[in-house]
């Protein structure tokens, strides 16, 4: 008889040792301490071990099924993790060395069913200690989530002028509109505020407005628009459309309620920056409603923004509309359009300076120009003398000043903007689109106080040249009386020397020099040009010695057959039976680019191995092209032409193969081109005819080049005589 089976574990009169997961804070007082365990007894031969009744001996493995069977653990390990992700609110863990956590106050998601945060004595919320979160990563089954804290949105000025029942009743009744005012690309203007009006004036509450680009990027910025212009309150957004409440039909909260602080360069004080009067002032709201106007708050923002703000403000009126955050931009179209006595600045590159930009320098200044904010938002093409005077006093603090090109207004070029700005300014483009204009000061760029350094330095230095000849001349004089020395003096050198150079090349700006000097750029220019042309013409004309000697190396092994002197006699009536049975074919062989080659006879043939008749349809346009084409057919295949006709788009070749027609042993003739060589043929012919074309450009180009040369060389000589 077989033994009866071994238990899996002996019963033991002692209480059985703690697992190793037990280690921590929280172990219960049930359980017996590490230093006090005991190895496990031998296992005897009942084979009914005792079970412990007594769930609080055993706290964990009590109420799992299973007893200590692998099910069984996995259910105690998973009592452990949620025993240690638990904070008890009354207990503390005692500190231990095995135990000991560091504190880690950061917004950790808790795990579901953990408990609230401890309150301290004088009832504020404290953070608990919690391990770090790189603890969790030795456990895989343990998620530690840090999340980025989400930005407490600030309270739009219906929100905290409304009371929150009507706030919800005007919500109500704008989610059931299906109508808005479209605001264009030009912004929020003033016949948008007048059809908001119109709209209030209906006996309407609520007025909907749509945004689009490029307004519709900030749609914050579109609220502070509408809410400024029209003197109404933004009650809810949806998509692209605001709903503007009118302040009037609107009940609002009895006390005064404090405007937020606005920081320099907002709306209201840009405003007030000359530029109050566009599109009606300040919003102001009656004050037995209870509510004030914008006070000017105390100045707020870091120091980079107050000095951006305050550079800006001494350029010019700030431009309202902008559609992207502060600090807004100078309105150039505010700026004026003539300066009185404006000339482009002088400019002195420092000696050993290159004065363009490398291909580095040019990515860098873009870079660089990329985080600034927008100095300037330009409208018009011309009459930009006071934006050039504005940059250039930009350009004093600032390496670079970004102008925006305004959107939705009509007739505008990006392109002559630039082109104007650079003349007037004297600046660099590093960059130009339909949105941005980005220029580059120079590395020739002299302030206002370098300027006038360098042109006082400059006379000084004249006036001392002269100085200094006068004291030469007056001992040369001097020489001569006492020590007899000849008169004659040499001026090589000398200051002398420069003064005559100034006055006679210079300085000397006659008629007649100045004709000369343009008509001699003018031959110089010619000259070049001819020089050029002629160049080309020659590696023309040797491509086309070249293309002549491919060709005839094509046609080397091309020899076409000669014409049969014996033929059949067809009478007019077969002729005219054919032709019009020819043309009523559906089948027919089509002629590409290649033309007549092995494989177009062989189609042929296999046409007239069923018929007697085949149409081919070729492109070509021009008549000799047609008839070799179809005289070249009727040689090559034996047959019979019998008409050449005009179709729509095309011409039709109708062929007879005889009545004593016989299928040839050979279908692909051997005298012809195959069909690689004859796309080779057509490339070629294609080829030379576009550079015979060219050519004959180049000629009458040179023949114009001599002429207009020959007419200045003889004012040159007109003016010499």
């Amino acid at each position: 008889m077989a033994p009866p089976p071994l238990p899996l574990f002996s019963p033991s009169p002692k209480q059985p040792p703690p697992q190793p997961w037990l280690h921590g804070p929280n172990i219960p007082a049930s359980v017996t301490p590490p230093d006090h365990i005991e190895a496990p007894s031998k296992p005897q031969n009942d084979p009914k071990p005792q079970r412990k009744s007594s769930s609080s001996s055993n706290p964990l493995t009590a109420g799992v099924p299973g007893g200590r069977t692998r099910r069984a653990v996995l259910g105690i390990i998973r009592r452990v993790r949620s025993l240690e992700l638990s904070d008890p609110p009354n207990t503390k863990p005692r500190p231990t060395a095995s135990s000991s956590t560091i504190p880690f106050n950061l917004p950790i998601d808790r795990p579901q069913g953990g408990h609230e945060e401890e309150r301290g004595r004088n009832g504020k919320e404290r953070p608990t200690s919690r391990a770090v979160p790189w603890s969790a990563a030795r456990d895989k089954d343990l998620k530690v989530a840090l999340r980025r804290e989400k930005k407490v949105p600030e309270p739009t000025p219906a929100e905290r002028v409304l009371e929150a029942a009507e706030l919800e009743r005007l919500r109500r009744a704008a989610r059931g509109m299906d109508k808005w005012v479209r605001a264009k690309k030009a912004g929020v203007t003033d016949e948008v505020v007048e059809d908001v009006r119109r709209e209030w004036s209906s006996g309407q509450e609520l007025a909907g407005v749509r945004v689009v680009e490029p307004l519709r990027r900030c749609m914050d910025r579109a609220r502070e628009i509408l809410e400024t212009k029209s003197g109404g309150l933004v009650v809810w957004t949806k998509g692209d459309i605001h709903f503007v409440a009118n302040i009037q039909k609107v009940p609002v909260l009895k006390c005064t309620i404090p405007e937020p602080q606005r920081t320099y360069g907002s709306i209201s004080e840009s405003l007030s920056n000359g530029n109050g009067d566009a599109h009606g002032a300040f919003r102001e709201i009656d004050q037995s409603i209870g509510v004030h106007t914008y006070e000017e708050a105390p100045i707020e923002g870091t120091l980079y923004e107050r000095e951006v703000n305050r550079l800006l403000d001494s350029l010019g009126p700030r431009f309202i509309d902008w559609w992207w955050n502060t600090p807004l931009p100078v309105d150039a179209d505010l700026l004026p359009q003539v300066v009185p006595g404006y000339k482009t600045p002088f400019r002195q590159c420092p000696p050993g300076v290159r004065p363009t930009l490398a291909d580095g320098e040019l990515t860098y200044l873009r870079k660089l120009a990329h985080p600034l904010p927008t100095h300037f938002a330009l409208g018009r093409n011309t009459k930009l003398q006071g934006l050039a005077a504005a940059i250039l006093k930009l350009w004093e603090k600032s390496l670079i000043a970004k102008i925006a090109v305004k959107v939705g207004i009509q007739n505008t070029s990006n392109e002559q903007m630039a082109w104007n700005l650079k003349h007037l300014t004297g600046g660099t483009i590093i960059l130009r689109n339909k949105a941005f204009i980005i220029l580059y000061r120079g590395k020739d760029f002299l302030p206002g106080g370098v300027k006038r350094s360098v042109i006082e330095q400059e006379a000084r230095v004249d006036a001392q040249h002269v100085k200094e000849e006068e004291a030469r001349l007056t001992v040369i004089d001097s020489l001569q009386i006492y020590a007899g020395l000849p008169s004659e003096e040499s001026s090589v050198g000398t200051f002398r020397e420069y003064q005559d150079f100034q006055v006679n090349h210079v300085h000397e700006t006659t008629e007649n020099n100045q004709a000369m000097i343009e008509l001699e750029a003018e031959k110089h220019r010619l000259e070049k040009e001819l020089k050029d042309q002629e160049r080309r013409l020659f590696t023309l004309t040797k491509k086309i010695e070249r293309s002549n000697q491919a060709l005839a190396k094509l046609h080397s092994s091309w020899n076409p057959s000669e014409p049969s002197s014996d033929k059949e006699l067809l009478t007019e009536e077969e002729m005219m039976i054919f032709r019009k049975i020819g043309l009523k074919m559906d089948e027919h062989v089509l002629l590409g680019r290649r033309g007549i080659f092995d494989g177009v006879i062989e189609e042929i043939h296999q046409h007239w191995k069923h018929k007697e008749i085949v149409k081919v349809i070729t492109k070509q346009t021009r008549a000799y092209q047609i008839t070799y084409t179809s005289m070249l057919l009727e040689v090559e295949t034996g047959g019979m032409l019998i008409a050449t006709q005009k179709l729509t788009n095309s011409h039709a070749i109708i062929l007879y193969r005889g009545k004593n027609y016989r299928r040839p042993t050979k279908s692909e003739p051997s005298n012809l081109l195959t069909k690689r060589e004859a796309l080779r043929r057509s490339i070629e012919v294609q080829r030379r005819g576009s550079m015979k074309y060219y050519v004959w450009e180049r000629q009458k180009s040179i023949e114009e080049l001599n002429w207009r040369l020959a007419n200045v060389t003889m004012k040159i000589r007109k003016l010499t005589q």
